[in-house]
């Protein structure tokens, strides 16, 4: 693989050294490596730790990290004075490289994984590997002429299925119920929105960038990218914007799709298609609490996630009843505003501690990208493996360990201690901290990124903590069951989504006219989270179980489960068929390990309340395995797990 030259003639010493102080010495290691091919630079004494991936320098003090660097500088020198061209880096020399970023025992196992999600520029591993203009030829019987495809969506599910949809050669339409792309993106746009996975990672690998602004973009940020995406890719022709899906049918006699859509002036129309590819995602509709009189309230009141950007904040009285996710990152640029903030908790969160979380990266970072062209894939890499590897042995229940109620094994009890102390240090105040010290295991609930701020807006002088539960929300404010009444002029939910009720409102009916959610009675369950019995040629992008806590990107799952779907029409094509449906036994031997596998998580044996589980008590949401578990059963689809027709 080769890549333009870095121009290191043009920068001096000191600015070739700014550059590199901005990268992660490992990442960085590797990437001079891939372009210079010193592979000495590779030494097993500057290798991270990979039982230290929680700590930064991963196991590299100061002066070990200040020698990477300089190796590095040495190295890119002499190479670009050499004049020689990029190093053409063989599958060995890259599997050696894998070897020194995540330690040989993993390499072996995690290699071909590893290739794709580093997708060098000009490779796209994951791209269809038919397409269907070809499928004639050698077929068990010919194909039908056209085969369409109906998506849901233009979030970032939905434009990555309709790229690899539209690759495979397939036609494709995206019917998006906003006026634009970016689905939560679009909507939620309250103050301080970001990400909290690194940016790098909430990318597609057919189409990453380097000109992001900091780690973790806000939404404007990631928005921005989405519809540069779009428009890059040429998928806005297919998308019917303003366009919501009501519901879809399958018919038996024909064996397609009959999809009805309302438009912007409320006309419904109807469609037909062979194949459904659901990408709504699980977080898309707000859930409001059930609160004895909130319709009641006379003044503003509105969800996070339907921003009032109207409502006059500076100098009123104001109640946010929530501390999750969203909260976490509005809540102090509502605290700068209000003259009084009343704070209603049911469940303190985890923080992570994040020191860059809002920083910017510095201008030489970028400087480094343009210099290197190959770190922004190696750094990509890097980060997707440093989440993954460093936390997820520490959400495992050990059966044997004594008391479950706030840690679930050794590692996961130094990591609650780890966290209680960071979080003692920031709250000095003993009756504060207990309010905000989480009483459940780390990793029952999606701990939260922090740069420190939320400590220090809570115990900011007109914030008030309010952990008693509410009672009822009056005209005036909210009574808490101790029977105190504390006034409001304006009221926010940061209370999620109702992430459970997965596809709704849509009513999907499937073979012999059984409705879905019917089906389903609130316990949505699908194999691999994709596929359904009695809903042939339906697919659920984001679906039940495959929600990651702790363990990498959605975006990752998103595209295995892409793959799987494009996969597995082609095999069902090449073989002159035109539906499969997930047999029954096949689906329910998946969920029973499925439930299994969450029964061994923290988020499984504990009863602190989340979106995680569904109104039966069942962790509807999560994949409680590895990622590259779930890369491998998606990889090749077995169509002898569907009855094809």
């Amino acid at each position: 693989m080769t890549t333009s030259e870095p121009n290191i003639d043009s920068h001096n010493v000191a600015d070739l050294h700014a550059m590199l102080a901005t990268a992660d010495v490992h990442p960085l290691l590797c990437a001079a490596a891939h372009l210079t091919g010193d592979f000495t630079l590779l030494r097993s004494d500057l290798a991270p730790d990979q039982e230290q991936m929680l700590v930064p320098g991963r196991g590299l003090g100061p002066e070990q990290e200040a020698e990477a660097r300089e190796l590095a500088a040495d190295a890119l020198t002499r190479h670009a004075t050499s004049g020689r061209p990029p190093h053409e880096l063989s599958a060995d020399e890259m599997s050696q490289i894998f070897d020194f970023l995540v330690g040989p025992s993993s390499t072996k196992e995690w290699n071909d994984f590893l290739i794709e999600e580093l997708a060098l520029e000009g490779s796209d591993p994951r791209a269809p590997s038919w397409h269907f203009g070809q499928l004639a030829h050698g077929a068990a019987a010919d194909p039908q002429p056209t085969f369409s495809c109906a998506v849901i969506g233009a979030g970032v599910s939905g434009l990555a299925a309709a790229y690899r949809l539209r690759q495979a050669g397939l036609r494709v339409t995206i019917f998006e119920k906003n006026d634009d792309v970016g689905g939560t993106w679009l909507e939620n746009v309250y103050p301080g929105c970001r990400v909290d996975v690194p940016n790098q990672l909430y990318s597609f690998s057919f189409k990453q960038s380097d000109a992001w602004v900091g780690r973790f973009s806000a939404q404007p940020d990631i928005l921005a990218y989405l519809e540069k995406a779009t428009d890059e890719l040429n998928l806005r022709k297919l998308i019917q914007f303003a366009t919501e899906v009501t519901e879809a049918r399958f018919d038996d006699e024909t064996q397609r799709w009959m999809v009805e859509v309302r438009d912007a002036e409320g006309t419904l129309t109807t469609a037909t298609f062979d194949a459904v590819i659901s990408a709504v995602g699980q977080l898309n509709r707000p859930s409001f609490p059930d609160i004895p009189g909130r319709d009641t309230f006379k003044g503003p009141s509105f969800h996070s996630a339907q921003w009032d950007a109207t409502a006059n904040l500076a100098g009123k009285r104001v109640a946010v009843i929530g501390t999750g996710a969203s909260a976490a990152q509005f809540v102090p640029h509502v605290a700068d505003e209000a003259a009084h903030l009343d704070l209603y908790q049911r469940t303190p969160p985890w923080m992570a501690p994040t020191e860059n979380y809002r920083d910017p990266f510095p201008p030489e970072y970028h400087d480094l990208l343009k210099l290197l062209p190959t770190f922004g894939r190696w750094d990509r890499l890097w980060q997707f493996w440093i989440m993954h590897e460093a936390l997820l042995p520490g959400a495992k229940v050990d059966p044997t360990w004594p008391d479950q109620r706030h840690s679930v094994s050794a590692l996961n009890d130094f990591m609650r201690e780890m966290l209680a102390e960071m979080l003692r240090a920031q709250v000095p105040d003993e009756a504060l901290f207990n309010k905000m010290l989480p009483k459940f295991p780390p990793f029952a609930k999606r701990a939260l990124r922090d740069d420190g701020i939320w400590a220090k807006t809570v115990q900011r002088d007109h914030v008030d903590l309010i952990t008693e539960p509410i009672a009822e929300i009056t005209k005036k404010g909210i009574r808490t069951t101790d029977g105190r009444d504390r006034p409001a002029d304006v009221v926010i939910y940061g209370t999620g989504f109702t992430a459970s009720q997965f596809l709704t409102p849509m009513r999907l009916f499937g073979q012999g006219g059984v409705e879905l959610n019917e089906q389903w009675d609130g316990d949505a369950r699908a194999y691999l989270g994709v596929t359904v019995p009695r809903f042939p040629n339906l697919f659920l992008l984001y679906g039940p179980n495959t929600n990651l806590v702790i363990n990498g990107s959605i975006i990752v799952m998103v595209e295995c489960q892409v793959r799987y779907i494009v996969e597995a029409l082609g095999e069902m094509l090449r073989r002159g068929q035109r539906t499969m449906t997930c047999r029954p036994e096949v689906h329910d031997a998946f969920n029973e390990e499925i439930d299994a596998g969450n029964r061994q998580m923290a988020w499984g044996v504990t009863d602190v309340p989340s979106w995680y589980r569904n109104q039966h008590g069942r962790i509807a949401q999560n994949w409680p395995f590895s990622l590259l578990d779930y890369w491998e059963r998606t990889r090749q689809p077995d169509l002898a797990d569907y009855e094809l027709a």
